[in-house]
């Protein structure tokens, strides 16, 4: 577990490249907002988190990177609930600020598919 990286994952650095090439700038992992956002954008008060499938539990059920292992269920299954109840109280505390949030998918980002769309509609509005 020691080795499981929170920053500088490959999704979250695909989508950093992503978002400086359309020539938008941004802070990392600000520490004073919750959850520390993997992107942050002050003046356009507007955060991205870039989530794996598995350690964020993701719902889609296309998703084949959420399956919870067979073994050690009795460890695995509170430690991703808790994960998720985290992340739904840090979203509510950002959004009580006036901050507006998008979340991108480890799957979501491996297709690839519609990103620059995405998220140029989320930083231009």
């Amino acid at each position: 577990m020691s080795r499981i990286r929170s920053t500088d994952t490959a999704p979250e650095m695909v989508i950093r490249k992503l978002v400086h090439s359309m020539s938008y700038r941004y802070r990392l992992h600000a520490k004073d907002l919750p959850g520390k956002p993997d992107l942050v954008f002050r003046g356009r008060r507007k955060v991205i988190f870039v989530n794996g499938c598995f350690w964020h539990s993701h719902d889609d059920e296309r998703c084949r990177l959420s399956k919870l292992p067979k073994s050690r269920i009795d460890y695995w299954q509170p430690k991703l609930a808790r994960t998720k109840e985290r992340d739904r109280k840090n979203e509510e505390l950002l959004m009580a600020r006036g901050w507006d949030i998008l979340v991108l998918w480890e799957c979501q980002i491996k297709r690839g598919s519609g990103l620059a769309k995405l998220l140029s509609e989320f930083l231009g509005s």
